[in-house]
């Protein structure tokens, strides 16, 4: 295109795309203005004002608003702005399509009455903050004079319920399934019923305990580094391995007063493999029995992605063996570092 041509408002139509009413909209708006005006009225155009005229284009079929074009265009803007602005607000409404997307599935699986409907879309719809105020009056209630620690209360409540920025259909459908249970009051009166039915007895004081809270969250973290060593391809019979079995060895042994000895490793090993075994018996049980915690639970790790991170939580086996393997090795005063060698790196075991 010649930089000293001025071109009529039919050919600016034909090169950029837009109508010829689309071009003039823009002229009056005060969007982009013509180069020159004829006596008798005829826009004409310099490739200036088209390739603004095409940048406007391209910013509406982004459903950028003229009143934003028209700020970027004059500098109180740039572009970066404009496009974060309209990237938040992208966002906002893609989470709205994925919520009425939600409810609209839940309603064609099942018969839903014009009442449910509404409240489907306002459970759907929630804020963060009325997630919390929904979670919070339901476990002040639930959890009114039950004898166990607020630590232990915190495990079992998972913290703060939050959806994450991009949640799949499965986890707001969990979502508007929950939060329909918390508001219903024969469903807190079952809960609160099975929880002070469990932790009523002298045994469940004990094992609710801030001090076994501490000791079930430092078996976490070596339960946690041995799944991240099995990931990694890390040997049990390694370096690394028998450091974490001695972690886990200590850490049992204060629990049941026992001293280190291969003996002892040994029966961790088998124990370890049960313990797998019963929580997934314990899993299928509860869902099998309906029990309203066991539910509760199931959907919160759905919408949080705990149940993700626990099928691919396997820890068990590795450790386990690693257990087996550390106990192979002679324990005496004078060899006692060989059970116990120095942190190594997981690539290098």
């Amino acid at each position: 295109m010649d930089d000293n041509r001025l071109y009529a408002i039919g050919e600016v139509a034909r090169r950029t795309g837009l109508s010829v009413s689309a071009i003039r909209f823009y002229s009056d708006e005060g969007v982009v203005a013509p180069a020159r005006v004829t006596d008798a009225g005829h826009r004409h155009y310099d490739v200036h004002a088209i390739a603004r005229l095409e940048f406007v284009s391209t910013l509406r079929e982004l459903d950028a608003g003229l009143e934003d074009i028209r700020r970027l265009l004059d500098g109180s803007v740039t572009l970066t702005d404009l496009a974060t602005a309209h990237l938040s607000r992208l966002d906002d409404q893609a989470r709205r399509i994925r919520s009425r997307r939600a409810v609209l599935r839940t309603i064609a699986k099942q018969h839903t009455e014009a009442e449910q409907v509404v409240l489907l879309h306002k459970l759907a719809g929630m804020s963060d903050e009325d997630r919390d105020r929904l979670m919070d009056d339901f476990w002040a209630e639930i959890s009114e004079d039950l004898q166990i620690s607020s630590d232990f209360l915190d495990i079992m409540r998972n913290g703060p319920l939050v959806l994450p920025d991009e949640p799949s259909t499965e986890q707001l459908e969990a979502w508007i399934e929950l939060a329909d249970l918390l508001r219903d009051p024969g469903f807190r009166r079952e809960v609160r019923e099975a929880l002070h039915a469990t932790f009523s007895t002298p045994d469940a004081a004990v094992m609710t305990s801030t001090k076994m809270v501490d000791a079930f969250k430092r078996g976490g973290e070596i339960l946690g580094r041995a799944n991240d060593a099995q990931q990694a391809g890390a040997p049990a019979d390694s370096p690394l391995g028998r450091e974490i079995a001695a972690e886990y060895t200590a850490h049992l042994g204060e629990i049941a007063e026992t001293p280190d000895s291969p003996r002892f490793r040994r029966k961790l090993a088998a124990d370890v493999l049960n313990i797998e075994r019963w929580h997934l018996e314990a899993l299928e049980e509860e869902e099998a029995s309906g029990d309203p915690y066991a539910r509760y639970q199931s959907l919160v790790a759905i919408i949080d992605g705990s149940a993700q991170q626990a099928a691919e939580f396997k820890p068990f086996a590795w450790l386990s063996a690693a257990l087996t393997a550390s106990a192979d090795h002679t324990l005496s005063p004078g060899r006692a570092t060989r059970e116990c060698p120095p942190s190594g790196d997981v690539a290098e075991a």
